[in-house]
């Protein structure tokens, strides 16, 4: 039996007892990490024409016009692949290019890719539709999908340590369009790591497209000394053409507040009445997350239709509540609805936290779990 089960006094009312995410540390190998870096799939079906822009925000049009043709500039020489490496083994041979709208045919080396960043850069509140956006480019991008990598920012630097540096390299520079969402630097080794990444998959021909709600120039504010890695930062924001998205939180425009908290009774009666579904402590939930990698966090959250969750309670540190934003992306990347009780979502963090260099990404956890949280309402019976 659970041990929210038994805490609470519940008898269960079926014989199978709910998954626990507790019990879960995957292993995922590097293959499956390449292999999973397209959309989620909460965004496998969007696409630009789905995207409905605030009238109220002009910048939300604007950003689907400056995108989709950004996409149709993805379309020439290299849409079937290959960067620099590609250009070379056809040196030789005569080919057709398209530059400036006209298709030329010639021998010898493609004309030079036109000067300026080379990626775009979604600049916007958390809920403004960032990442629908990013999804909808990879989908729109001219290329076969094994050519076009969509992952998170903290997804990306785990692929960089499960692959190795060099083998990242090799492995991205075919293709034709790297989109990152949830771009930010958390610490001075990821600054380094991701400015010599996104350099050298550049001078391979490869596009970038990234979300993040810091300026590029303001990346690592508030988290270290960033003023010391000025050149690094300042390197990456060369990549990218900012491009603003103003507009309030899309997941509580026109909505009903979210939902209260429930019992520890009613959580732990819905996690055996529902089929799938995992029920935790959320404190030691907590604890467990320190035991697996955050790379893991999607593996862990395999075959479970609903996250159940008992005595929610506030983070008590800054590394659980990162842990935590990972975690809340992932279940929401994946759909899957968090019934909960103890305190709402809205009292996680501290107000310190909520002040601190960290608070974006922790609205944007608040955001993310009340939006799971409405969803999850229909799995309590009536009273």
């Amino acid at each position: 039996m659970s041990p929210s089960s038994t805490a609470s006094g519940f008898d269960p009312i079926a014989e199978a007892a709910p998954l626990s995410l507790c019990a879960r540390v995957p292993h995922v190998p590097a293959d499956r990490l390449v292999a999973e870096m397209v959309p989620p799939p909460r965004f496998d079906s969007v696409r630009f024409a789905t995207y409905i822009p605030d009238p109220q925000q002009p910048s939300q049009t604007e950003a689907v016009r400056i995108l989709e043709g950004f996409a149709g500039g993805l379309g020439g020489a290299h849409a079937v692949g290959g960067g620099k490496k590609r250009a070379r083994s056809a040196s030789l041979e005569g080919r057709w290019w398209e530059t400036g709208g006209r298709r030329l045919f010639g021998f010898g080396k493609a004309p030079k890719t036109p000067a300026g960043p080379r990626g775009v850069y979604l600049d916007g509140g958390y809920g403004v539709g960032k990442t629908h956006l990013l999804a909808s480019l990879w989908h729109a991008t001219p290329a076969e999908p094994a050519l076009k990598a969509f992952g998170t920012f903290v997804e990306l630097t785990n692929l960089v340590g499960a692959l190795g540096f060099q083998k990242t390299v090799h492995t991205l520079s075919d293709h034709r369009l790297l989109c990152i969402d949830e771009f930010e630097l958390d610490d001075p080794g990821d600054t380094v790591l991701v400015s010599t990444l996104l350099g050298k998959l550049v001078d391979a021909g490869v596009a970038l497209a990234a979300t993040s709600n810091t300026l590029p120039g303001k990346l690592g504010e508030g988290r270290f000394a960033a003023a010391d890695f000025l050149r690094e930062i300042q390197g990456l924001s060369a990549h990218f053409r900012p491009l603003r998205i103003d507009g309030e939180d899309y997941r509580h425009r026109g909505l009903p507040e979210a939902p209260a908290p429930f019992s520890d009774e009613q959580v732990t009666k819905a996690a055996y009445a529902t089929s799938g579904a995992s029920l935790d402590d959320f404190p030691h939930l907590l604890d467990h997350l320190a035991r697996v990698h955050p790379s893991r966090y999607g593996a862990m959250t395999d075959g479970v239709r609903a996250v159940c969750l008992t005595d929610v309670r506030p983070v008590p540190d800054q590394s659980t509540a990162l842990r935590l934003v990972v975690l809340a992306d992932r279940l929401y990347d994946r759909e899957v609805p968090v019934l909960a009780s103890g305190l709402p979502f809205d009292q996680l963090f501290s107000e310190e936290m909520l002040k601190g260099g960290y608070r974006k990404k922790y609205f944007r956890a608040i955001s993310r779990l009340t939006a799971l949280a409405r969803d999850a309402k229909g799995l309590v019976e009536p009273a």
